[in-house]
């Protein structure tokens, strides 16, 4: 069951409550006969591992702290049947009895937890504990999830003094076991079974880079993890192809002067263009929930957009969280836009045909900017392309239930990412250059024509075609496609992936349209 109190990205309810998401689906597919039957089962493990550790070094003893003993020793001994039919799974294989009798035990066990956790114990932990020590616990919920062995040991101490004293050897010997068994080359794959069969040997190539899971780490941690561009680089090679990136007419890397500090801008001029004739100019925003990546990580993206577009794109670096807080990025990337709107001239390009787009936040702050513009009364591209963007900081909708497990952007990586780019400010949530879906109707008409694309397996799927509506309902000229079989992170895997090719096209028709009016 869903919480049903408001909660901060980082509380540690919040937290639980997003493990708890991503195993509830993964059973579904379980249930549903779909997807990598082993794989799906060493991932449930692999979470729930780290998922009961992480509870058993913090919530419970804090639980014993305000005088919940009661629930906190019911609730350890629920995670130890856990544990007990884990490590069956573990030695079994799918199809054998023994194997498929401890599922369907599993399964309810854990359930069964779940409501009894979301229901009861978190919410009566909290009123005890208070909104601070729920935050405070969410830091040392993800440090313990980052101490924790990786396999379920149902015969170790479960108090937070043994995990102190076993976690660290247990760890290491977890991790020797994924190597042999080749587990750890699974763990960060999408096993759902409903993926597109190219989509899903990208995020294969991307799980046998073994990345960590980024939303247990430091962000500095996190920021030196593979990403999809390693894992097309990985198809590219296995191939035999060129992993060279897409070839345009000239790269250049500039240092803007803003009000904010220099910032760093990646300018790239389209292939086959004449040089002579001012070419239209597109800002292309990159993604990375606000922590993660740069300009280099979306350089494929923009060099699709400009051969396709003719245009000559601008990529924008910006400051991150938590080192720079909202809204430093997105001050940093409408402070970009005027500069570029000034200086397009000078970039060979041709300063009345101008427009914006960006993939995730990427697509939020772009639409943050042209509401920016708007507001200033200062004149507003000719068009937006939003590319699964962040348009609220809620989790909305239905795909944050059935892409709840997606990769490489699940939900609790969302939550990790809000947790850091909104440290200090919590209300950064509420400002509307985030939460978009909150801005009215007379301040959405006038936007320029819209094109937002979405991914079905994409946590933020619902909330990009909700505020597609909120756009048409406005009277801005919309058009929202879902491409089927997607993950987040598919437009700039062109290379491998026809339906990121086929996204590139769209968004390149919507920009050439614009620009043609």
């Amino acid at each position: 069951m869903p919480l049903t109190y408001p909660t901060r990205p980082g509380d540690v309810d919040r937290l639980i409550a997003d493990d708890h998401a991503v195993v509830e689906r993964q059973f579904q597919h379980l249930e549903a006969q779909r997807g990598d039957r082993r794989t799906l089962v060493d991932q449930v493990a692999f979470e729930l591992a780290l998922h009961a550790d992480a509870e058993e070094r913090t919530l419970y003893p804090a639980m014993r702290a305000v005088g919940d003993d009661e629930g906190a020793r019911h609730a350890r001994g629920e995670h130890q049947e856990v544990k007990e039919l884990l490590a069956v799974l573990q030695k079994g294989q799918p199809g054998e009895a023994g194997f498929e009798e401890s599922l369907t035990r599993l399964i309810a066990a854990v359930r069964e937890h779940v409501v009894e956790e979301e229901g009861v114990h978190l919410p009566r932990f909290r009123s005890k504990a208070g909104p601070d020590r729920m935050t405070e616990l969410g830091e040392e919920f993800l440090a313990a999830k980052r101490a924790a062995p990786t396999y379920a040991h149902p015969n170790a101490p479960a108090s937070r003094t043994g995990h102190q004293l076993l976690d660290a050897g247990a760890k290491a010997v977890d991790a020797v076991r994924d190597k042999v068994s080749g587990r750890g080359r699974r763990l960060a794959t999408d096993a759902s079974g409903l993926l597109d069969p190219q989509a899903q040997r990208v995020v294969d190539a991307f799980a046998g880079l073994e990345p960590q899971p980024l939303e247990i780490l430091e962000p500095d941690q996190a920021r030196h993890q593979p990403t999809p561009v390693d894992a097309v680089a990985a198809i590219l090679a296995e191939d035999g192809r060129s992993t060279d990136p897409e070839p345009v007419d000239e790269v250049q890397d500039l240092v803007i002067d803003t009000e904010g500090g220099p910032l760093r801008a990646r300018v790239y001029r389209p292939a086959g263009v004449d040089r002579d004739v001012p070419a239209p100019v597109v800002m292309w925003i990159h993604g990375g929930g606000w922590v993660l990546y740069d300009v280099d990580t979306y350089d494929a993206s923009c060099r699709g957009v400009a051969n396709r577009t003719g245009a000559i794109v601008v990529s924008p670096e910006y400051r991150r969280a938590p080192e720079h807080v909202f809204p430093a990025a997105h001050d940093d990337v409408l402070a970009a836009w005027r500069w570029m709107r000034e200086n397009a001239a000078g970039l060979g390009g041709d300063p009345a045909r101008l427009a914006v787009g960006g993939e995730s936040v990427g697509g939020n702050m772009a639409a943050a900017t042209c509401l920016a513009l708007q507001a200033a009364g200062e004149p507003l591209p000719a068009a937006q392309v939003l590319v699964y963007p962040l348009t609220t900081g809620r989790q909305l909708g239905e795909s944050m239930v059935d892409a709840a497990d997606a990769r490489p952007l699940n939900r609790p990586l969302l939550s990790w990412m809000a947790m850091h780019a909104f440290r200090g400010v919590p209300e950064a949530a509420k400002d509307q250059r985030v939460d978009l879906l909150a801005v009215p109707a007379d301040r959405l008409a006038g936007l320029p024509p819209t094109l937002v694309i979405t991914g079905e397996r994409d946590v933020l799927r619902s909330q990009g075609e909700e505020f597609a509506r909120h756009l048409e309902a406005a009277g801005v000229a919309t058009t929202a496609t879902c491409y089927e079989g997607v993950m987040h992170e598919f437009f700039g895997a062109a290379a491998v992936l026809d339906k990121a090719a086929q996204a590139q096209q769209q968004a390149a028709d919507h920009l050439r349209a614009a620009f043609a009016a």
